[in-house]
């Protein structure tokens, strides 16, 4: 199959279907951080270029729910565009899911889109797929199979005093420089990108 990983700047999905012996090829505004098929540029452009399936990462600060505190009244002035930012958002994901491909998922936090849009297919975990992370991912599919889990395992938390309970592996991230820690907690697991070209390659 010709497949399109959509905002993807490490590798991991188009790698996984690759070694399967597709052609594939991930795009993002970003270079690659794994040498091979990468496009580095605007997605929107390439989307008619007859591929058989995509995989989509669109960027999720504006669409996820951890995120609708900064739309209050009183960040207004902080954060002046952040209405339009949202809407921006919400009409990307909307073209990368009417996108003219056969086969389509779309991957995101859990976020507006479940109303805006649709409920989400599926909710999967990494702790599904042979890690011991947790972060609860929503995929949107066309003309493709809910994934079948592959190896549970015990997923790892920090408790904290006051109760609230985070990943671990999330929350040891915030240690790292800004850019390092978007790009840590943006990342596809493995075993996810595996079980997406196993059982849809």
């Amino acid at each position: 199959m010709k497949v399109l990983v959509a905002c993807e700047y490490s590798g991991i999905v188009r790698e996984a279907f690759k070694a399967k012996g597709h052609d594939a090829w991930s795009c993002d505004l970003l270079d690659t951080e794994t040498p091979g098929n990468h496009i580095q540029g605007d997605v929107l452009a390439i989307l008619g270029q007859e591929w058989d399936l995509m995989i989509a990462h669109p960027p999720c600060t504006y669409l996820t729910c951890t995120g609708n505190r900064w739309f209050k009244p009183e960040y207004k002035e902080r954060f002046p565009t952040r209405e339009q930012d949202r809407v921006d958002a919400i009409e990307f994901f909307e073209k990368l899911y009417n996108a003219p491909v056969e086969k389509i998922c779309i991957e995101n936090p859990v976020g507006i889109m479940s109303s805006i849009l649709r409920k989400p297919d599926q909710i999967i975990q990494p702790f599904q797929f042979g890690h011991t992370e947790a972060k609860k991912t929503c995929l949107w599919l066309k003309n493709l199979p809910k994934l079948v889990f592959t190896n549970l395992k015990e997923p790892e938390y920090i408790t904290y005093k006051s109760g609230k309970r985070m990943a671990k592996w999330y929350a040891e991230a915030v240690n790292l420089p800004k850019q390092e820690r978007m790009k840590t907690r943006s990342r596809t697991f493995q075993g996810i990108a595996h079980a997406m070209a196993d059982q849809w390659g």
